[in-house]
């Protein structure tokens, strides 16, 4: 197994959910941290309650990953104790309501796109040609049992996901040769703030997408993460499937 100690890991997404429960996961495992999201305010608490928690280093890095060139300008630009990236946890993502593709809102359509996807371009394109330098590194890509079917309502977000297991398989291929890893974690349900973003704030239309289902936890997706990563340098854990024990597929769940 890989020990942790002293692995620099770089999350986006990491104010909440489970770009936070892996900071938390990957700290208590003795890493130290590169942490990126939008809201500045929620990264510096979650450094604060980790280095209190188990002392750990944290780099913050207010970024929107789907600005290219402040992507490319942060990234480009780390301290050079920080500069080494062992671990990319490319996990910042969104959807945006569930309307029929005919009846959709474009602006959140190039917002999901932009932040599924591109996100996912931009800051691996940034970070995996230093880990093929130095001949180590693993990429997980945060994906969806969404990237694996579609389901009504789910047109870009689905589409979005889609491409990241397209994305994580090209970057296998791509890879092949080199001892840098590529890793997709989809998860099923997962009981986080995605759906309150998904529904605009709507929180009592959040709260009825996980009533009477007992859902994932953020925190089983990290640990997961942190799992795939710490297999021998030879074992890559390609994909993982992660959902509920009471559900069998996107649509097909069983509630209380």
């Amino acid at each position: 197994m890989i020990d942790m100690k002293g692995k620099t890991v770089l999350i986006t997404g990491a104010s909440s959910g489970i770009g936070n429960a892996c900071a938390r996961t990957f700290a208590a495992a003795g890493a130290r941290l590169v942490l990126a999201s939008r809201r500045a305010g929620r990264l510096k608490d979650l450094a604060s309650a980790i280095a209190r928690e188990h002392g750990t280093q944290s780099h913050l890095l207010p970024l929107d990953v789907s600005k290219r060139a402040a992507v490319e300008k942060a990234l480009s630009t780390l301290p050079e104790a920080w500069r080494e990236v062992d671990i990319l946890v490319n996990n910042a993502g969104l959807g945006r309501g569930m309307d029929k593709l005919h009846q959709g809102n474009v602006d959140e359509w190039d917002e999901v796109l932009d932040t599924n996807v591109k996100g996912l371009l931009y800051v691996s394109r940034a970070v995996i040609p230093g880990m093929v330098e130095r001949g180590r590194g693993h990429v997980v890509n945060i994906g969806s049992v969404a990237g694996r079917e579609v389901y009504p309502g789910g047109n870009i977000y689905c589409a979005s996901k889609f491409a990241v297991k397209a994305l994580t398989r090209a970057m296998k291929i791509d890879l092949l040769g080199t001892p840098v890893r590529v890793s997709t974690v989809d998860p099923g349900m997962v009981e986080t703030e995605f759906s309150i973003v998904r529904f605009r704030g709507d929180r009592e239309k959040a709260a009825k997408v996980y009533q009477g289902l007992n859902a994932l936890r953020a925190e089983d997706i990290a640990d997961a993460v942190l799992w795939v990563t710490t297999r021998p340098p030879h074992v890559d854990v390609t994909e993982m499937v992660i959902m509920p024990t009471a559900q069998a597929t996107a649509t097909l769940s069983h509630r209380d």
